[in-house]
């Protein structure tokens, strides 16, 4: 099985729900610019379906890629499923599942794989605001812990600790962050490092393009982690107590880094609250 293989099962699925309704698939993320590692890399795919949205619609696209899921192999669970109409994708109506990293993908690098190009070439490119925003809204909600990062209110930042208190915990371990498999720490390392070059590029930061953007920096906090980082997505490391080591010594700097980045790219956009919650972050990490 490989990541191909998911792609044409699930794209022959839709086509089986959706009948005429499935304008255009598209193989996105590593399957589409490249990079792609069986061992920890997402399946990802873009469905364009036909207006009008249905009130259905999402409940089709979930139940169609759960059957997928359920099929049991790794990559068929990592199979992830972006979609939108022709409207919802140009901003006239609200609906679907495509933020705009995804959008900006689906635009710079799709992969046709059924269907026809057409409705892909006008849509809107999401500019480097929306892009940073939706990306720090991401990082707070996945990388700090808080489940409703757009609320920064008092209030929510005096619950910060508690509930972003697993996630920094595993920041600040690196023998817990090794135990949880290459799969999830090379997430946790180059997800910062991608944001940064999305911050800094305006376009999708690929693992490749941006840990090679991060390494040329002449003060990057942690290029030897960054580095191994992505070297471990096609070559698992088998030394687990080296992997806690260089974990140790450079995660925590990292992330200091990225939060030092986009606080005043926060601020600059008009969002204080992001600013200061990812201000109250970096005070926890660093504690």
């Amino acid at each position: 099985m490989d990541g191909e293989t998911v792609l044409v099962e699930a794209v022959d699925a839709y086509r089986s729900a959706l009948g005429d309704r499935l304008l255009a698939a598209y193989a996105l993320g590593s399957l589409a610019h490249g990079g792609f590692s069986e061992l920890v890399s997402d399946v990802d795919l873009g469905l364009i379906v036909g207006d009008p949205l249905r009130d259905g619609d999402a409940a089709t696209i979930e139940a169609v890629a759960d059957g997928e899921k359920r099929k049991g192999t790794p990559l068929h669970e990592r199979l992830s499923v972006f979609w939108g109409t022709p409207s919802t994708l140009a901003g006239g109506r609200v609906g679907g599942r495509f933020p705009p990293l995804d959008r900006l993908d689906l635009i710079e690098s799709g992969r046709l794989l059924a269907g026809e190009d057409t409705v892909r070439p006008a849509l809107p490119r999401p500019g480097k605001s929306e892009l940073v925003l939706t990306g720090a809204e991401f990082a707070l909600e996945h990388l700090a812990g808080i489940s409703e990062p757009g609320d920064a209110s008092a209030d929510r930042l005096g619950s910060l600790a508690a509930a972003g208190e697993d996630a920094i915990e595993e920041l600040r371990s690196p023998e817990l962050l090794a135990a949880r498999g290459v799969r999830h720490v090379t997430k946790q390392v180059l997800f910062p490092v991608r944001f940064m070059y999305t911050a800094a590029t305006g376009h999708v930061g690929t693992n490749g393009a941006a840990v090679e953007h991060y390494l040329a920096q002449p003060a990057a906090a942690g290029p030897r982690l960054v580095q191994a980082a992505l070297a471990w997505r096609g070559d698992p490391p088998d030394d687990q107590p080296a992997v806690a080591r260089l974990l140790g010594e450079q995660l925590v700097p990292l992330y200091a880094e990225y939060i030092d980045d986009h606080i005043p790219r926060l601020a600059t956009l008009g969002r204080p609250d992001l600013a200061q919650a990812f201000a109250e972050w970096r005070r926890r990490l660093l504690a």
